[in-house]
């Protein structure tokens, strides 16, 4: 009797065991701690302004779609140095299932270009001011579209906050104060320098109020009436007409016929992760060349030690000089062949390069066989990830700073002068084509390791590198993504000329120095600014670069 009692409380007590290891196993599963982390979503964007107001967007139920266009908007006012509605933009997006898609609205060439504009392409970057030189803008076009496959929140509701500031005014941060000096040569009359001036005539300065009034004007119609009202509306003949009296050849038939693209995005290997990006024109195909080619020296952390740090940015230096050799490949696919774009990310590409590259010494151009270009910089990116898994990385540009200098007093919109980009890439250009450009917005995904990262970067020719050693930092070398993103890079610019953060490692920087690797003397001014979110299981880190003083936001 006494047995059979033992086997009834075992055969009891064994699913009650069950039962209770289940439920640790939930606990430990829901509950992971997130020790100065966020569990539920997060914004990464130039300013803890504007991650913020896309991160309260995401927590009123807005998809990660809403909150990128929320914060995006709120950039144009607190930059409007690097980004804004007269500009464009390229949006990667996962959705819940996992499925990425590219939405790319970047800026076009008018029907009525100048013939000769490409004879007209200056040596430095001084001279790149103009209406000549606007694209067609199509970041409103980008955000509609995005917003009607992916949006949850009503179109208005996302213009409000932005508005909102315009109207009331904001102070002048300190990122703004720092460009407001480029337009001290600027006419007295010119629109741009009374925006951006007081009763005086003197140049704002950090702290001073400024208000974007007639861009909230345009704002409100636009968050109203929806895209069309600045396309096909009476915002877009203001527009136009403003346009042309500052000697641009923008039609109404140009804003009329601008079409967003919805396409899929290239897929790349990359170790244990998959690498998605927007195809050409987008810069992504030369990053993944470089991030591939650096993969078969099979880095770790013990590559920045010693020796093998000189020999790791030897290679990467190297591998940069080739990469600008590939930039003049990457084109409009609309208006040309993509076969060599395509061959650019193959890894047997990738393995013909890295055997070309010497462990202890550099070669002249003709090696790289690199076609000069100009240096560009501006632009602000934003890197979002929801509560439901989707993702959004997108990056934004009116290219230069305060782009072309043309600012519709009519919509207070200013204008891109995305044209430059052609400039040194190409000998003929297209009416209706993209320039090229190095905005590389791009998602990585391991199922293994059970890791996303949401990453891009603004700064012009400075996105792949800044992204590039971001990546290695932190996927190879085992830097957080904080210090993956602060750590000083080093520049190859157009000329195949390194160029090295104030910061950078002085000992690493003479022995490269001694392998041929003489820096400019110039000084150049770094615009790398790497904005990115990463889940490594339920845990959410977010950072934004602190070049732009720029603070992420989550919950």
């Amino acid at each position: 009797m006494a047995r059979r009692k033992e086997k009834v409380c075992l055969c009891i007590s064994i699913p009650i065991i069950c039962i209770i290891i289940i439920i640790i196993i939930c606990i430990t599963h829901f509950n992971v701690e997130c020790d100065g982390l966020y569990k539920n979503g997060a914004v990464a964007a130039d300013s803890e302004t504007c991650s913020k107001i896309g991160r309260d967007i995401l927590q009123l139920g807005g998809s990660a779609v809403d909150g990128a266009i929320a914060t995006l908007l709120c950039t144009s006012i607190i930059h409007p140095q690097s980004m804004g509605i007269g500009g464009g933009c390229i949006f990667t997006i996962q959705d819940q299932s996992g499925k990425v898609r590219v939405i790319n609205a970047r800026e076009t060439v008018p029907k009525a270009f100048k013939t000769d504009l490409l004879a007209t392409c200056p040596a430095t970057v001084q001279s790149l001011k103009g209406a000549h030189w606007i694209g067609v803008p199509g970041d409103i076009r980008g955000y509609e579209r995005a917003h009607k496959l992916y949006g949850r929140l009503p179109w208005a509701s996302l213009f409000q906050p932005t508005i909102k500031m315009a109207r009331e005014g904001i102070p002048v941060s300190y990122v703004l104060s720092q460009f407001l000096p480029f337009l001290r040569n600027e006419k007295p009359e010119s629109p741009l320098r009374q925006l951006f001036q007081n009763k005086q005539g003197e140049l704002l300065k950090e702290g001073d109020i400024v208000r974007f009034e007639k861009l909230a004007d345009t704002l409100e119609i636009i968050a109203q009436h929806g895209a069309d009202a600045l396309y096909t509306g009476d915002l877009a003949k203001d527009l136009v007409s403003d346009i042309q009296s500052a000697g641009g050849t923008i039609s109404l038939e140009d804003l009329r016929s601008f079409r967003a693209s919805e396409l899929g995005a290239w897929e790349v290997a990359l170790g244990e992760y998959d690498m998605y990006f927007p195809p050409p024109p987008a810069g992504g195909a030369t990053l993944s060349f470089i991030l591939n080619t650096m993969l078969g020296f099979n880095l770790n952390s013990a590559s920045l030690e010693g020796d093998e740090k000189v020999l790791t940015f030897h290679r990467y230096i190297e591998t940069c000089k080739f990469a600008n050799g590939l930039k003049k490949f990457i084109k409009d696919p609309n208006f040309a062949s993509q076969t060599e774009a395509v061959e650019i990310i193959q890894k047997h590409f990738a393995d013909k390069v890295r055997a070309k590259i010497s462990p202890d010494h550099t070669y002249d151009a003709s090696y790289y066989n690199v076609t000069p270009y100009l240096d560009s910089h501006g632009t602000t990116h934003v890197s979002v990830l929801a509560e439901d898994g989707m993702a959004v990385s997108v990056t934004s540009t009116i290219n230069y700073i305060f782009g072309s200098r043309i600012f519709s007093p009519k919509t207070g919109i200013l204008l891109n002068n995305e044209l430059v980009d052609f400039c040194g890439r190409t000998d003929q250009i297209h009416a209706g084509e993209q320039p090229p450009s190095s905005m590389s917005p791009m998602i990585l995904h391991s199922s293994s390791q059970k890791h996303t990262v949401v990453i891009g970067a603004s700064g012009g020719s400075m996105i792949t590198t800044g992204m590039a050693l971001t990546l290695m930092n932190f996927l190879w070398f085992g830097k957080t993504l904080k210090d993956s993103i602060d750590a000083p890079v080093v520049y190859v610019d157009s000329k195949n000329v390194p160029n090295f953060e104030p910061l950078f490692d002085k000992i690493v920087k003479e022995s490269l120095n001694k392998m041929g690797h003489r820096g400019s003397s110039n000084s150049t001014v770094f615009y790398n600014v790497v904005n990115a979110v990463s889940k490594e299981n339920s845990c959410i880190e977010a950072v934004s670069d602190s070049r732009k003083h720029g603070k992420a936001a989550g919950y």
